[in-house]
């Protein structure tokens, strides 16, 4: 990513003052042919110049894009803008699988690349899996690629999200998934599963209550959220402790715990594999 900088420095020199090509962005976020860079304030008279230039560093991009604020609501729109090219529509290959997106309109998660590859490899044939914040299948769709589980349950509250899942179940021809259009909270589901998956931020804890009400008498849940450095990990275990408590689960053990991205000064993003057991069939 330095190289990038100096390479945005060379080109730019000419049309930005020293004092400000400090300002470039370092690095970027490459989702399908698009990029998608930060630029700062400093900048902002020069974002089209900069857009172009990286387009012409890149022959197989066609778009840059400038994101300009932070992730907002929880249908997690971002704020983004096209500085060079057109067009925000393309398919992102990872892991051998297609996800087809709208960058404008939905958020990619780059930080969530290992969890994406991690989690097919824990999943026994015949599992079944809710996904409760599916967005457009970040987790549903290697989870129902690469490994084999019965029954996927999707779920998400964002209309879009969803139709571009369903695009992506499409795309990388898969039969395992059944979306829903909704608020997990107050979705009903035909069986219980063996594994949950809370792939959202932050806050996650508030959707305990609704990733127990889903989870079969023994089961595992992998819960995302937010915690300050000095929490780590005894307030996250606490929080699983607690709710499991309140649902009637004994938390049996934590398989796998770990720091997934920073996601503000000494606030980081983390998972926990957490394994539970149902309090009356562990007493009968």
């Amino acid at each position: 990513m330095k190289q990038f900088k100096e390479e945005l420095k060379e080109r730019l020199k000419c049309k930005i003052s020293d004092d400000k090509l400090e300002f470039l962005p370092s690095g970027f976020q490459r989702v399908g042919n698009i990029i998608i860079v930060n630029i700062k304030p400093e900048l902002k008279e020069f974002k089209k110049d900069i857009g172009e230039t990286i387009l012409d560093c890149f022959s197989s991009i066609k778009t840059v894009c400038n994101r300009f604020d932070s992730i907002k609501n929880e249908t997690r729109t971002p704020s983004i803008e096209v500085i060079a090219g057109n067009g925000t529509e393309t398919i992102h290959t990872e892991n051998g699988c297609f996800y087809k997106i709208d960058v404008a309109k939905l958020m990619f998660a780059k930080g969530n690349v290992k969890e994406r590859g991690r989690l097919p490899l824990l999943i026994k044939p015949g599992e079944t899996i809710v996904d409760m914040f599916a967005g457009i299948g970040y987790f549903t769709i290697p989870i129902a690629k690469l490994a084999k589980p019965k029954k996927i349950y999707a779920i998400d509250i964002n209309p879009l999200a969803i139709g571009f899942l369903k695009e992506n179940i499409k795309l990388n021809l898969i039969s395992c998934v059944e979306t829903i259009l909704g608020d997990c909270r107050t979705v009903s589901l035909p069986e219980k599963a063996d594994r949950v998956i809370m792939g959202y931020l932050p806050r996650t804890y508030e959707f305990l209550p609704a990733a127990f009400g889903f989870l079969k008498e023994n089961g595992t849940i992998h819960y995302h959220d937010t915690f300050r450095e000095n929490e780590l990990w005894e307030k996250p275990i606490k929080i699983l402790e607690k709710h499991a408590q309140k649902a009637g689960y004994w938390l049996d053990n934590i398989s796998y715990k770990n720091v997934v991205k920073q996601f503000a000064p000494r606030v980081y993003h983390v998972v926990v594999d957490a394994k539970f057991e149902n309090i009356l069939s562990k007493s009968s």
